[in-house]
Protein backbone atom coordinates (compact mmCIF):
# COMPACT_ATOMS: atom_id res chain seq x y z
CA UNK A 1 0.00 0.00 0.00
CA UNK A 2 1.66 3.41 -1.01
CA UNK A 3 0.32 6.38 1.36
CA UNK A 4 -2.34 8.31 -0.02
CA UNK A 5 -1.41 12.04 0.03
CA UNK A 6 -4.56 14.18 0.48
CA UNK A 7 -4.89 17.15 -0.90
CA UNK A 8 -6.61 20.33 1.62
CA UNK A 9 -9.44 19.83 -0.45
CA UNK A 10 -9.75 16.38 0.65
CA UNK A 11 -10.00 17.15 4.54
CA UNK A 12 -13.64 15.36 4.57
CA UNK A 13 -11.68 11.95 3.07
CA UNK A 14 -8.68 12.50 6.12
CA UNK A 15 -11.37 12.85 8.30
CA UNK A 16 -13.29 9.76 7.49
CA UNK A 17 -9.98 7.58 7.64
CA UNK A 18 -9.56 8.78 11.06
CA UNK A 19 -12.80 7.36 12.19
CA UNK A 20 -12.30 4.30 10.34
CA UNK A 21 -8.94 4.07 12.47
CA UNK A 22 -6.62 4.96 10.13
CA UNK A 23 -2.81 6.98 10.50
CA UNK A 24 -3.73 10.13 8.95
CA UNK A 25 -0.03 12.35 9.21
CA UNK A 26 -1.32 15.71 9.65
CA UNK A 27 0.21 19.52 9.73
CA UNK A 28 0.65 21.63 12.40
CA UNK A 29 2.57 25.00 12.41
CA UNK A 30 5.53 23.11 14.12
CA UNK A 31 6.22 20.03 12.53
CA UNK A 32 3.80 17.36 10.88
CA UNK A 33 2.04 14.68 13.74
CA UNK A 34 1.06 10.95 13.16
CA UNK A 35 -2.45 11.21 13.52
CA UNK A 36 -4.87 8.63 15.19
CA UNK A 37 -8.35 8.72 16.69
CA UNK A 38 -6.99 8.96 20.82
CA UNK A 39 -10.33 7.74 21.59
CA UNK A 40 -9.82 4.24 19.57
CA UNK A 41 -6.47 1.79 21.36
CA UNK A 42 -6.31 0.37 18.23
CA UNK A 43 -4.83 3.20 15.78
CA UNK A 44 -3.25 4.26 18.75
CA UNK A 45 -1.27 0.97 19.57
CA UNK A 46 -0.28 1.29 15.29
CA UNK A 47 0.84 4.81 15.96
CA UNK A 48 3.76 3.67 18.01
CA UNK A 49 4.05 0.30 16.01
CA UNK A 50 4.61 2.74 12.73
CA UNK A 51 7.04 5.11 14.17
CA UNK A 52 8.83 2.12 16.08
CA UNK A 53 8.06 4.46 19.13
CA UNK A 54 8.65 3.08 22.85
CA UNK A 55 5.26 2.42 24.41
CA UNK A 56 6.18 4.48 27.73
CA UNK A 57 7.00 6.90 25.42
CA UNK A 58 2.83 8.90 26.17
CA UNK A 59 1.30 10.90 22.91
CA UNK A 60 0.05 14.52 22.36
CA UNK A 61 -3.71 15.00 22.75
CA UNK A 62 -4.25 17.46 20.31
CA UNK A 63 -7.66 18.82 20.09
CA UNK A 64 -10.03 21.63 18.77
CA UNK A 65 -11.40 23.44 21.46
CA UNK A 66 -11.27 24.18 25.45
CA UNK A 67 -14.19 21.93 25.33
CA UNK A 68 -12.76 18.61 23.87
CA UNK A 69 -10.12 19.18 27.21
CA UNK A 70 -12.43 19.52 29.40
CA UNK A 71 -14.21 15.93 28.52
CA UNK A 72 -11.03 14.23 29.63
CA UNK A 73 -9.58 16.81 32.21
CA UNK A 74 -9.67 15.75 36.06
CA UNK A 75 -9.95 19.73 35.97
CA UNK A 76 -8.42 22.65 34.46
CA UNK A 77 -6.29 24.97 36.60
CA UNK A 78 -6.88 28.82 36.26
CA UNK A 79 -3.21 29.01 35.48
CA UNK A 80 -3.99 26.85 32.47
CA UNK A 81 -7.35 28.73 31.64
CA UNK A 82 -5.06 31.93 31.88
CA UNK A 83 -2.64 30.67 29.51
CA UNK A 84 -5.36 28.68 26.63
CA UNK A 85 -6.46 32.11 26.66
CA UNK A 86 -3.40 34.00 25.26
CA UNK A 87 -1.49 31.42 23.55
CA UNK A 88 -4.36 28.78 22.19
CA UNK A 89 -4.69 28.09 19.14
CA UNK A 90 -1.06 27.96 19.53
CA UNK A 91 2.66 25.92 20.04
CA UNK A 92 1.68 25.68 23.44
CA UNK A 93 1.43 21.58 24.83
CA UNK A 94 -0.03 21.82 28.65
CA UNK A 95 -0.04 18.39 30.84
CA UNK A 96 -2.88 17.74 32.92
CA UNK A 97 -4.47 15.37 35.46
CA UNK A 98 -7.20 13.43 33.48
CA UNK A 99 -10.12 11.86 34.84
CA UNK A 100 -9.67 7.93 35.51
CA UNK A 101 -9.95 5.86 32.76
CA UNK A 102 -11.43 8.72 30.16
CA UNK A 103 -8.08 7.51 27.89
CA UNK A 104 -6.47 4.44 27.21
CA UNK A 105 -2.52 4.11 29.08
CA UNK A 106 -1.68 3.43 25.34
CA UNK A 107 -2.00 7.23 25.15
CA UNK A 108 -0.46 8.44 28.90
CA UNK A 109 2.03 5.83 28.63
CA UNK A 110 0.49 4.56 31.87
CA UNK A 111 0.41 7.92 33.69
CA UNK A 112 -2.40 9.61 35.31
CA UNK A 113 -2.08 13.08 32.99
CA UNK A 114 -1.98 13.79 29.60
CA UNK A 115 -0.77 16.52 27.59
CA UNK A 116 -3.10 18.49 25.54
CA UNK A 117 -2.82 20.92 22.75
CA UNK A 118 -4.96 23.16 20.00
CA UNK A 119 -2.36 23.71 17.49
CA UNK A 120 -2.95 27.10 15.44
CA UNK A 121 -3.08 25.58 11.77
CA UNK A 122 -6.82 25.81 10.21
CA UNK A 123 -6.73 22.77 8.08
CA UNK A 124 -5.87 20.37 11.12
CA UNK A 125 -8.32 22.12 13.29
CA UNK A 126 -10.82 21.18 10.60
CA UNK A 127 -9.60 17.55 10.37
CA UNK A 128 -10.39 17.26 14.22
CA UNK A 129 -13.43 18.88 14.24
CA UNK A 130 -14.79 16.81 10.79
CA UNK A 131 -13.76 13.71 13.03
CA UNK A 132 -15.37 14.20 16.15
CA UNK A 133 -12.37 13.21 18.22
CA UNK A 134 -9.38 14.42 19.75
CA UNK A 135 -6.38 13.19 17.59
CA UNK A 136 -2.75 11.86 19.08
CA UNK A 137 -0.11 13.39 17.36
CA UNK A 138 3.48 12.55 17.71
CA UNK A 139 6.12 13.88 15.16
CA UNK A 140 5.44 11.72 12.27
CA UNK A 141 8.63 10.19 11.53
CA UNK A 142 10.79 6.93 12.13
CA UNK A 143 11.55 7.41 15.93
CA UNK A 144 14.56 8.66 17.02
CA UNK A 145 14.92 10.56 13.30
CA UNK A 146 14.38 14.68 12.84
CA UNK A 147 11.18 15.55 12.80
CA UNK A 148 9.31 16.22 9.78
CA UNK A 149 8.49 19.45 8.61
CA UNK A 150 6.92 19.09 5.06
CA UNK A 151 4.54 15.92 3.83
CA UNK A 152 7.33 14.89 2.06
CA UNK A 153 9.67 14.05 4.83
CA UNK A 154 6.38 12.28 6.01
CA UNK A 155 6.63 10.83 3.14
CA UNK A 156 9.73 9.51 2.99
CA UNK A 157 10.17 7.96 6.46
CA UNK A 158 6.47 6.29 6.73
CA UNK A 159 5.43 5.38 3.01
CA UNK A 160 3.69 2.15 3.40
CA UNK A 161 3.38 1.92 6.74
CA UNK A 162 0.42 4.76 7.14
CA UNK A 163 -2.95 5.47 5.32
CA UNK A 164 -2.89 9.00 4.82
CA UNK A 165 -0.78 12.21 4.79
CA UNK A 166 -2.78 15.92 4.94
CA UNK A 167 -0.68 18.28 3.35
CA UNK A 168 -0.68 21.54 4.08
CA UNK A 169 3.17 22.68 2.75
CA UNK A 170 5.86 23.51 4.96
CA UNK A 171 4.84 24.15 8.48
CA UNK A 172 6.24 27.59 9.79
CA UNK A 173 7.32 27.25 12.78
CA UNK A 174 9.41 23.89 12.60
CA UNK A 175 10.22 23.27 16.04
CA UNK A 176 7.85 21.31 18.50
CA UNK A 177 5.44 23.07 20.70
CA UNK A 178 6.75 23.55 24.37
CA UNK A 179 5.30 20.98 26.77
CA UNK A 180 3.94 22.90 30.50
CA UNK A 181 3.23 20.42 33.01
CA UNK A 182 0.75 21.94 34.77
CA UNK A 183 -0.22 18.84 36.62
CA UNK A 184 2.15 19.84 39.56
CA UNK A 185 2.07 22.27 42.46
CA UNK A 186 4.86 24.03 40.92
CA UNK A 187 4.86 24.42 36.70
CA UNK A 188 7.49 23.15 34.62
CA UNK A 189 8.65 23.75 30.85
CA UNK A 190 9.60 19.38 30.28
CA UNK A 191 10.72 20.82 26.76
CA UNK A 192 11.12 24.06 25.52
CA UNK A 193 9.56 25.36 22.30
CA UNK A 194 8.23 28.37 20.61
CA UNK A 195 6.54 30.00 23.56
CA UNK A 196 9.14 30.90 25.61
CA UNK A 197 9.73 30.39 29.08
CA UNK A 198 9.11 34.54 29.72
CA UNK A 199 6.28 34.84 27.85
CA UNK A 200 4.49 32.00 30.34
CA UNK A 201 6.07 33.79 33.11
CA UNK A 202 4.37 36.83 31.89
CA UNK A 203 0.95 35.29 32.62
CA UNK A 204 1.51 33.13 35.17
CA UNK A 205 4.34 34.25 36.97
CA UNK A 206 7.87 31.90 38.12
CA UNK A 207 8.09 28.47 36.53
CA UNK A 208 10.67 26.16 36.71
CA UNK A 209 12.53 24.60 33.57
CA UNK A 210 13.17 20.68 33.53
CA UNK A 211 15.26 19.17 31.16
CA UNK A 212 16.02 16.10 32.98
CA UNK A 213 17.04 12.56 31.23
CA UNK A 214 14.72 10.40 32.11
CA UNK A 215 15.92 7.05 33.76
CA UNK A 216 15.72 3.31 32.18
CA UNK A 217 12.80 2.79 34.82
CA UNK A 218 11.01 6.27 34.33
CA UNK A 219 8.28 6.68 32.59
CA UNK A 220 8.61 10.12 30.83
CA UNK A 221 5.40 13.07 31.09
CA UNK A 222 6.49 14.44 27.81
CA UNK A 223 8.11 13.43 24.56
CA UNK A 224 12.14 13.92 24.19
CA UNK A 225 13.11 13.55 27.78
CA UNK A 226 13.76 9.79 27.43
CA UNK A 227 14.93 8.37 24.77
CA UNK A 228 17.39 9.42 21.26
CA UNK A 229 15.24 12.03 19.27
CA UNK A 230 16.48 14.42 15.74
CA UNK A 231 19.37 12.51 14.97
CA UNK A 232 20.66 12.22 11.63
CA UNK A 233 22.34 9.29 10.59
CA UNK A 234 26.13 11.11 10.36
CA UNK A 235 28.17 12.03 13.90
CA UNK A 236 27.17 15.17 14.94
CA UNK A 237 29.35 17.52 16.85
CA UNK A 238 27.93 20.84 17.96
CA UNK A 239 30.89 23.66 18.99
CA UNK A 240 30.63 26.25 21.38
CA UNK A 241 32.40 29.49 22.27
CA UNK A 242 33.87 32.68 20.70
CA UNK A 243 32.59 32.64 17.23
CA UNK A 244 35.68 33.40 15.71
CA UNK A 245 37.17 30.35 17.76
CA UNK A 246 34.14 28.63 16.96
CA UNK A 247 35.21 28.47 12.94
CA UNK A 248 38.49 27.66 13.49
CA UNK A 249 37.52 24.73 15.19
CA UNK A 250 35.11 23.53 12.36
CA UNK A 251 37.61 24.44 10.06
CA UNK A 252 40.86 22.66 11.03
CA UNK A 253 38.33 20.02 12.16
CA UNK A 254 36.47 19.66 8.53
CA UNK A 255 40.45 19.36 6.98
CA UNK A 256 41.50 16.96 9.22
CA UNK A 257 38.11 14.65 8.67
CA UNK A 258 38.41 15.30 4.88
CA UNK A 259 42.26 13.96 4.90
CA UNK A 260 40.41 11.18 6.23
CA UNK A 261 38.22 10.10 3.04
CA UNK A 262 34.99 11.39 5.00
CA UNK A 263 32.70 13.70 3.67
CA UNK A 264 31.49 16.61 6.44
CA UNK A 265 28.43 18.78 6.48
CA UNK A 266 28.76 22.33 8.51
CA UNK A 267 25.90 23.26 9.72
CA UNK A 268 26.08 27.95 9.93
CA UNK A 269 24.16 31.40 9.58
CA UNK A 270 24.11 33.97 7.25
CA UNK A 271 26.41 36.09 9.49
CA UNK A 272 28.98 33.04 8.89
CA UNK A 273 28.78 31.60 5.80
CA UNK A 274 31.84 33.16 3.97
CA UNK A 275 33.79 31.68 6.98
CA UNK A 276 33.70 28.21 5.75
CA UNK A 277 34.63 26.14 2.43
CA UNK A 278 32.07 26.02 -0.13
CA UNK A 279 30.60 22.66 -0.46
CA UNK A 280 30.12 21.50 2.76
CA UNK A 281 27.36 24.28 4.07
CA UNK A 282 23.92 24.56 5.21
CA UNK A 283 22.85 27.89 6.06
CA UNK A 284 20.34 27.44 8.94
CA UNK A 285 19.34 30.96 8.79
CA UNK A 286 19.94 34.16 10.74
CA UNK A 287 21.32 34.86 13.95
CA UNK A 288 19.11 38.14 14.02
CA UNK A 289 16.20 35.97 13.44
CA UNK A 290 16.20 32.86 15.35
CA UNK A 291 12.69 31.73 14.20
CA UNK A 292 14.53 31.22 10.66
CA UNK A 293 16.98 28.84 12.33
CA UNK A 294 13.89 27.32 14.14
CA UNK A 295 12.10 26.83 11.17
CA UNK A 296 14.84 25.10 9.27
CA UNK A 297 16.44 23.21 11.59
CA UNK A 298 15.31 19.89 11.12
CA UNK A 299 15.15 20.54 7.16
CA UNK A 300 19.05 20.81 7.58
CA UNK A 301 19.74 18.06 9.21
CA UNK A 302 17.64 15.28 6.58
CA UNK A 303 19.22 17.33 3.63
CA UNK A 304 22.36 15.99 5.00
CA UNK A 305 20.99 12.96 5.85
CA UNK A 306 20.38 12.81 1.65
CA UNK A 307 23.95 14.04 0.99
CA UNK A 308 25.04 10.96 2.94
CA UNK A 309 27.77 13.12 4.85
CA UNK A 310 29.74 11.23 7.42
CA UNK A 311 30.19 13.77 10.13
CA UNK A 312 28.59 17.36 10.90
CA UNK A 313 29.87 20.25 12.66
CA UNK A 314 27.43 22.72 13.42
CA UNK A 315 27.92 26.26 15.43
CA UNK A 316 26.01 26.92 18.67
CA UNK A 317 23.15 29.18 20.07
CA UNK A 318 21.95 31.82 23.12
CA UNK A 319 20.09 29.73 25.01
CA UNK A 320 17.55 32.86 25.67
CA UNK A 321 14.31 32.53 24.47
CA UNK A 322 13.48 30.52 21.12
CA UNK A 323 17.72 30.05 21.13
CA UNK A 324 16.63 27.72 24.26
CA UNK A 325 14.51 25.56 21.76
CA UNK A 326 17.12 25.85 19.33
CA UNK A 327 19.91 24.61 21.76
CA UNK A 328 17.79 22.07 23.21
CA UNK A 329 17.04 20.05 19.61
CA UNK A 330 20.90 20.37 18.06
CA UNK A 331 21.92 19.08 21.94
CA UNK A 332 20.04 15.74 21.43
CA UNK A 333 20.44 15.56 17.83
CA UNK A 334 24.34 15.48 18.41
CA UNK A 335 24.00 12.98 20.98
CA UNK A 336 25.28 15.59 23.48
CA UNK A 337 28.62 15.42 21.72
CA UNK A 338 29.33 19.33 22.62
CA UNK A 339 32.87 20.82 22.03
CA UNK A 340 33.98 24.03 24.24
CA UNK A 341 36.98 26.01 22.75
Amino acid sequence: METRIFKLNEIDQAAQAIKDGQLVAFPTETVYGLGADATNEAAVKNVYLAKGRPSDNPLIVHVASIEMVERYAAEIPNSARQLMKVFWPGSLTIILKIKPGSLSKTVTGGLATVAFRYPDCQPTLDLILKAGVPIVGPSANTSGKPSPTTAQHVFHDLNGKIFGILDNGPTRVGVESTVLDLSTPQPAILRPGAVTKAQIESVIGSIDLDQHHVGTNETPKAPGMKYRHYAPKADMTLVEGDMDKVVAYINDQTKKAEAEGKKVGIICTEESRDLYPDGNLEVIGSREHEETVAHNLFAVLRDFDARKVDCIFSESFSKDQLGQAIMNRLCKAAGYHIINV
